[in-house]
């Protein structure tokens, strides 16, 4: 069994290379870029900027890209870096219509089974925490999302009616997390919303996300291997170009 350790042993040669948050000079000051961006630059693609999922090539899968570009902008500074594990991942990663489907149908469901419960937790919810946790499928988790906004909403009004502050920011916080949520099940980068929602207010939000992801990254067409040493030469040189 892979252990996280031998991940990033595999990819020590390309972990030099700084993530950076939003739209930036190529590469930045500190030699970096976006998720995206260093999975064109280390797959030998010639580089271009990346805003949305909609500037990436046609090979990257555009769900993949989309999570993996909202964790980016969302993950604290630290975080943000364990996100380079995934850099030789998605280029040559798009499949078919129906498996990017079901790519978006995972990232939503397994953000309702496991980044919500920690939060509705945190907000005295813990039997609907529950039951997201053993939601069946995608129909079930959409429910008990819907059931999250409506209840934070509740709590939230109830909460600032007694001017109980810190109860009403978590029960605010489940109601914008839960809309997050009811909305990753057609736009996939509404998923990666799901954690920024919950990370101010539960631990172990961000690792939750990128273990969805790899889940994700695991459904479908695999990108082609990539040797870490030949995507670290083509980071380093794109970064002595500029």
């Amino acid at each position: 069994m892979t252990t996280p350790g031998d991940a990033l042993d595999a990819f020590a040669p390309i972990l030099n290379w700084r993530l950076l948050k939003g739209s930036h000079a190529f590469p930045g000051p500190d030699g970096g870029t976006c998720i995206n961006e260093a999975a064109i630059v280390a797959a030998g693609l010639p580089y271009r900027t990346i805003r949305g999922t909609e500037d990436c090539p046609p090979c990257f899968s555009r769900p993949l890209a989309a999570y993996a570009l909202g964790l980016n902008d969302a993950m604290p500074e630290a975080e943000r870096q364990g996100l380079m594990v995934f850099v030789l991942r998605l280029s040559g990663s798009a499949d078919r219509p129906e498996i990017e489907a079901a790519r978006t149908r995972f990232l939503a469901l397994e953000s309702v089974r496991r980044i919500l419960p920690p939060l509705l937790d945190r907000a005295g919810l813990p039997a609907l925490a529950a039951r997201c946790e053993i939601a069946a499928d995608a129909e079930a988790a959409l429910g008990m999302a819907k059931t999250a906004e409506v209840q934070g909403g509740a709590l939230s009004h109830a909460a600032a009616g007694r001017r109980a502050w810190i109860v009403g920011a978590h029960a605010s916080a489940v109601a914008r997390t839960a809309t997050a949520a009811i909305r990753a099940f057609t736009d996939p980068r509404c998923a990666a919303e799901v954690a920024e929602g919950a990370a101010p207010f539960a631990d172990g939000i961000w690792a939750s996300a990128m273990g969805i992801l790899d889940g994700a990254l695991g459904i479908g067409r695999q990108a082609p291997a990539i040797d870490p040493t030949s995507a670290r030469d083509r980071l380093d040189a794109a970064r002595a170009q500029a």
